[in-house]
């Protein structure tokens, strides 16, 4: 309920529309980079929301279609690996942010944005709030939308590649992942510009 308290002390101050904006996939070696933003109407309220990473995989399932259903506006944006290769990954998840906050059907006021960085030449007033999705409901709301979105193309794409495992490790680093690599090389969906695959 702290999330939504947090909310909240945004509204009383005459913020009208606020969204949260987080994403998912940042860190992995494969696959794409996700974000998502979420506007809540001033008065809702959903039990159990928190930070995606906070979440069983049962859990943040359950939310994903609560949060879509009870969101005033929502929109979530990929960027695949071979513009995370060619721009990088901070300005990937920069574009990814500001094309999902563009892809709203109603313009915010604010933006809450998960982390310390603002998001480069977006038009609308924004803030940049570090652990915002352990914080702020609509950016914990974001995040679940933006992690249970990346999982299901990780899922997808396992079965495209099977022998890397996508399903498990959903293209992080782990101890097998990289063992796949040794043994076959990468594929189509790794991100060629990260170690220890470069």
């Amino acid at each position: 309920m702290n999330l939504f308290s947090f909310d909240k002390k945004i509204y009383y101050k005459g913020v009208k529309f606020v969204s949260g904006i987080d994403e998912a996939g940042r860190g992995p070696l494969a696959g794409p980079v996700v974000a998502a933003a979420v506007i809540f109407r001033q008065n809702v309220i959903i039990p159990n929301l928190n930070d995606s990473k906070q979440l069983s995989k049962k859990e943040r399932e359950k939310l994903f279609v609560i949060i879509k259903e009870k969101a005033l506006a929502c929109a979530v944006e990929t960027v695949d690996n071979k513009i995370i290769d060619k721009i990088n990954i901070l300005q990937a998840t920069f574009l990814a942010m500001s094309s999902a906050v563009l892809k709203l059907q109603i313009k915010p006021d604010l933006c809450l944005i998960d982390g310390n960085h603002k998001i480069p030449d977006l038009s609308f007033k924004q803030e940049a709030i570090v652990n915002g999705d352990t914080k702020s409901a609509c950016i914990a709301a974001a995040s679940v939308l933006a992690k249970v979105t990346r999982d299901r193309m990780m899922a997808e794409y396992a079965k495209q590649y099977p022998v890397y495992e996508f399903e498990k490790h959903k293209g992080y680093g782990t101890k097998k992942h990289i063992e796949f690599l040794k043994k076959y090389g990468h594929c189509p969906i790794h991100r060629l510009t990260f170690t220890p695959i470069k």
